[in-house]
Protein backbone atom coordinates (compact mmCIF):
# COMPACT_ATOMS: atom_id res chain seq x y z
CA UNK A 1 0.00 0.00 0.00
CA UNK A 2 1.43 3.13 -0.99
CA UNK A 3 2.57 5.88 1.74
CA UNK A 4 1.65 9.71 3.23
CA UNK A 5 4.42 11.63 3.30
CA UNK A 6 5.74 13.17 5.98
CA UNK A 7 6.05 16.89 6.61
CA UNK A 8 9.09 16.79 6.77
CA UNK A 9 9.85 14.84 3.98
CA UNK A 10 7.63 17.19 2.02
CA UNK A 11 9.87 20.00 3.18
CA UNK A 12 13.12 18.77 2.40
CA UNK A 13 12.08 17.32 -0.81
CA UNK A 14 10.26 20.50 -2.30
CA UNK A 15 12.92 22.45 -0.68
CA UNK A 16 15.78 21.05 -2.41
CA UNK A 17 13.99 20.72 -5.46
CA UNK A 18 13.21 24.53 -5.68
CA UNK A 19 16.61 25.38 -4.95
CA UNK A 20 17.95 22.91 -7.50
CA UNK A 21 15.69 24.33 -10.71
CA UNK A 22 16.41 28.01 -9.43
CA UNK A 23 20.19 27.80 -10.15
CA UNK A 24 20.37 25.53 -12.63
CA UNK A 25 18.27 28.21 -14.45
CA UNK A 26 20.33 31.02 -13.00
CA UNK A 27 23.59 29.57 -14.15
CA UNK A 28 22.85 28.37 -17.81
CA UNK A 29 20.31 31.31 -18.88
CA UNK A 30 22.35 34.62 -18.41
CA UNK A 31 21.16 35.11 -14.54
CA UNK A 32 17.45 34.06 -14.82
CA UNK A 33 15.21 33.30 -12.12
CA UNK A 34 12.55 30.83 -12.65
CA UNK A 35 11.03 30.78 -8.65
CA UNK A 36 11.56 33.79 -7.87
CA UNK A 37 9.84 36.51 -9.26
CA UNK A 38 11.04 39.29 -6.55
CA UNK A 39 14.59 38.55 -8.13
CA UNK A 40 14.03 39.27 -11.47
CA UNK A 41 12.36 42.55 -10.85
CA UNK A 42 15.76 43.31 -9.10
CA UNK A 43 17.68 41.62 -11.95
CA UNK A 44 15.38 43.94 -14.54
CA UNK A 45 16.28 47.10 -12.83
CA UNK A 46 20.20 46.26 -12.79
CA UNK A 47 20.19 45.39 -16.52
CA UNK A 48 18.46 48.67 -17.53
CA UNK A 49 21.41 50.62 -16.08
CA UNK A 50 24.09 49.15 -18.42
CA UNK A 51 23.93 49.94 -22.29
CA UNK A 52 23.39 46.29 -23.50
CA UNK A 53 20.12 44.83 -22.42
CA UNK A 54 20.61 41.54 -24.45
CA UNK A 55 19.45 39.58 -21.19
CA UNK A 56 15.86 42.30 -20.65
CA UNK A 57 13.43 40.36 -22.99
CA UNK A 58 14.38 36.66 -21.28
CA UNK A 59 13.60 38.26 -17.94
CA UNK A 60 10.49 40.07 -18.67
CA UNK A 61 9.09 37.08 -20.31
CA UNK A 62 9.32 35.14 -17.13
CA UNK A 63 6.56 37.10 -15.30
CA UNK A 64 3.71 35.72 -17.81
CA UNK A 65 5.37 32.13 -17.76
CA UNK A 66 5.43 32.22 -14.00
CA UNK A 67 1.52 34.10 -13.46
CA UNK A 68 0.20 31.46 -16.32
CA UNK A 69 1.63 28.87 -13.95
CA UNK A 70 0.00 29.90 -11.07
CA UNK A 71 -3.29 30.88 -12.48
CA UNK A 72 -3.25 27.21 -14.01
CA UNK A 73 -3.02 25.54 -10.77
CA UNK A 74 -5.32 27.39 -9.61
CA UNK A 75 -8.06 26.63 -12.51
CA UNK A 76 -6.57 23.17 -12.01
CA UNK A 77 -7.66 22.96 -8.32
CA UNK A 78 -10.89 24.35 -8.72
CA UNK A 79 -11.63 22.17 -10.91
CA UNK A 80 -10.65 18.83 -8.78
CA UNK A 81 -12.33 20.29 -5.93
CA UNK A 82 -15.70 20.45 -8.01
CA UNK A 83 -15.09 17.05 -8.91
CA UNK A 84 -14.11 16.07 -5.31
CA UNK A 85 -10.81 14.41 -6.47
CA UNK A 86 -7.41 15.00 -4.53
CA UNK A 87 -5.28 18.22 -6.39
CA UNK A 88 -1.95 17.54 -5.47
CA UNK A 89 -1.54 14.89 -8.15
CA UNK A 90 -2.63 16.17 -10.95
CA UNK A 91 -0.78 19.49 -9.62
CA UNK A 92 2.44 17.52 -9.46
CA UNK A 93 1.78 15.96 -13.11
CA UNK A 94 1.67 19.43 -14.61
CA UNK A 95 4.92 20.67 -13.15
CA UNK A 96 6.23 17.37 -14.16
CA UNK A 97 5.39 18.11 -17.60
CA UNK A 98 6.53 21.54 -17.76
CA UNK A 99 10.16 20.48 -15.90
CA UNK A 100 10.47 17.63 -19.12
CA UNK A 101 9.51 20.41 -21.64
CA UNK A 102 12.04 22.82 -19.76
CA UNK A 103 14.92 20.50 -20.19
CA UNK A 104 13.62 18.94 -24.02
CA UNK A 105 13.43 22.80 -25.24
CA UNK A 106 16.79 23.58 -23.13
CA UNK A 107 18.63 20.50 -24.65
CA UNK A 108 17.68 21.47 -28.24
CA UNK A 109 18.13 25.29 -27.50
CA UNK A 110 21.98 23.98 -26.74
CA UNK A 111 24.92 25.40 -26.68
CA UNK A 112 23.33 28.67 -25.18
CA UNK A 113 24.92 31.53 -26.90
CA UNK A 114 22.28 34.17 -27.42
CA UNK A 115 19.30 34.95 -24.47
CA UNK A 116 17.18 36.32 -27.29
CA UNK A 117 17.26 33.33 -29.10
CA UNK A 118 13.60 31.91 -29.58
CA UNK A 119 14.11 28.48 -28.07
CA UNK A 120 16.33 30.02 -25.52
CA UNK A 121 13.10 32.45 -24.66
CA UNK A 122 10.54 29.52 -24.62
CA UNK A 123 13.43 27.51 -22.68
CA UNK A 124 13.18 30.19 -19.90
CA UNK A 125 9.58 30.52 -19.87
CA UNK A 126 9.13 27.07 -19.18
CA UNK A 127 10.95 26.66 -16.43
CA UNK A 128 9.38 29.45 -14.79
CA UNK A 129 5.66 28.16 -15.45
CA UNK A 130 6.75 25.04 -13.67
CA UNK A 131 8.20 26.86 -10.79
CA UNK A 132 4.82 28.95 -10.93
CA UNK A 133 3.03 25.53 -10.46
CA UNK A 134 5.18 25.06 -7.87
CA UNK A 135 4.59 28.16 -5.95
CA UNK A 136 1.21 28.16 -6.39
CA UNK A 137 1.01 23.91 -5.23
CA UNK A 138 2.64 25.39 -2.16
CA UNK A 139 0.11 28.10 -1.41
CA UNK A 140 -2.38 25.65 -1.91
CA UNK A 141 -2.30 22.19 -0.88
CA UNK A 142 1.16 22.46 1.04
CA UNK A 143 0.57 25.78 3.36
CA UNK A 144 1.08 23.25 6.43
CA UNK A 145 4.67 23.17 5.56
CA UNK A 146 7.02 26.03 5.42
CA UNK A 147 7.55 27.68 1.95
CA UNK A 148 9.87 26.25 -0.24
CA UNK A 149 11.07 28.81 -2.54
CA UNK A 150 10.78 32.04 -0.44
CA UNK A 151 13.93 31.75 1.72
CA UNK A 152 13.71 35.26 3.22
CA UNK A 153 11.00 34.47 5.13
CA UNK A 154 12.20 31.34 6.29
CA UNK A 155 15.51 32.76 7.44
CA UNK A 156 13.77 35.39 9.08
CA UNK A 157 11.46 33.25 11.06
CA UNK A 158 13.82 31.20 12.15
CA UNK A 159 16.29 33.60 13.45
CA UNK A 160 13.66 35.03 15.27
CA UNK A 161 12.65 31.50 17.01
CA UNK A 162 16.22 31.14 17.57
CA UNK A 163 16.66 34.48 19.35
CA UNK A 164 13.63 33.49 21.27
CA UNK A 165 14.83 29.96 22.11
CA UNK A 166 18.70 31.32 23.01
CA UNK A 167 16.99 34.28 25.11
CA UNK A 168 14.43 31.05 27.15
CA UNK A 169 11.71 32.83 25.78
CA UNK A 170 10.95 30.40 23.63
CA UNK A 171 6.86 28.81 23.67
CA UNK A 172 6.24 25.06 22.58
CA UNK A 173 4.77 26.48 19.47
CA UNK A 174 8.17 28.49 18.54
CA UNK A 175 10.01 25.13 18.90
CA UNK A 176 7.97 22.89 16.36
CA UNK A 177 7.87 26.01 14.11
CA UNK A 178 12.07 26.33 14.18
CA UNK A 179 12.20 22.44 13.38
CA UNK A 180 9.22 22.87 10.59
CA UNK A 181 11.07 25.85 8.90
CA UNK A 182 14.49 24.65 9.44
CA UNK A 183 14.92 22.01 7.34
CA UNK A 184 13.32 23.38 3.86
CA UNK A 185 16.04 26.20 4.03
CA UNK A 186 18.72 23.61 4.50
CA UNK A 187 17.16 21.92 1.74
CA UNK A 188 16.96 24.66 -0.43
CA UNK A 189 20.92 25.75 0.26
CA UNK A 190 21.72 21.84 -0.63
CA UNK A 191 19.56 22.07 -4.00
CA UNK A 192 21.31 25.30 -4.68
CA UNK A 193 24.89 24.09 -4.83
CA UNK A 194 23.72 20.72 -6.48
CA UNK A 195 22.26 22.42 -8.79
CA UNK A 196 24.69 24.44 -9.67
CA UNK A 197 27.11 21.66 -9.81
CA UNK A 198 24.97 20.04 -11.96
CA UNK A 199 24.48 22.03 -14.83
CA UNK A 200 28.82 22.21 -14.63
CA UNK A 201 28.76 18.69 -15.15
CA UNK A 202 25.78 17.29 -16.66
CA UNK A 203 24.41 20.64 -18.89
CA UNK A 204 20.60 20.38 -18.58
CA UNK A 205 20.18 16.93 -18.36
CA UNK A 206 21.00 17.58 -14.59
CA UNK A 207 17.28 18.33 -14.98
CA UNK A 208 16.30 14.99 -14.50
CA UNK A 209 16.89 15.49 -11.20
CA UNK A 210 14.13 17.41 -10.15
CA UNK A 211 11.43 15.56 -12.50
CA UNK A 212 13.00 12.20 -11.16
CA UNK A 213 12.00 14.13 -7.79
CA UNK A 214 8.07 15.10 -8.70
CA UNK A 215 8.11 11.72 -10.65
CA UNK A 216 8.38 10.21 -7.03
CA UNK A 217 6.02 12.58 -5.13
CA UNK A 218 3.31 11.30 -7.29
CA UNK A 219 3.76 7.72 -6.27
CA UNK A 220 2.70 8.63 -2.79
CA UNK A 221 -0.42 8.22 -1.10
CA UNK A 222 -2.33 11.90 -1.13
CA UNK A 223 -5.21 12.24 1.30
CA UNK A 224 -7.63 15.27 0.91
CA UNK A 225 -6.13 18.00 2.17
CA UNK A 226 -7.35 21.10 3.66
CA UNK A 227 -6.35 23.93 0.77
CA UNK A 228 -5.83 27.51 2.09
CA UNK A 229 -8.07 29.90 0.37
CA UNK A 230 -6.01 32.64 0.10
Amino acid sequence: MRVTPSDLFLGICLGALAGYVDTAGFVALYGLFTAHVTGNFVLIGATLTHPSHTTLLLKCLAFPAFGAGVVATRLLGNACERKGTVPIRPMLSMQLVLLAAFMATALLAAPIDSPDAPLVLVTGMLGAAAMGVHNAAGKLQFSRIAPTTVMTGNVTELLIDMTDLATGHATPAAREKFIRFVWPVLAFAVGCILGGAGYVHFGFWCLLAPIAAIALLMTFRWPVPNPAHA
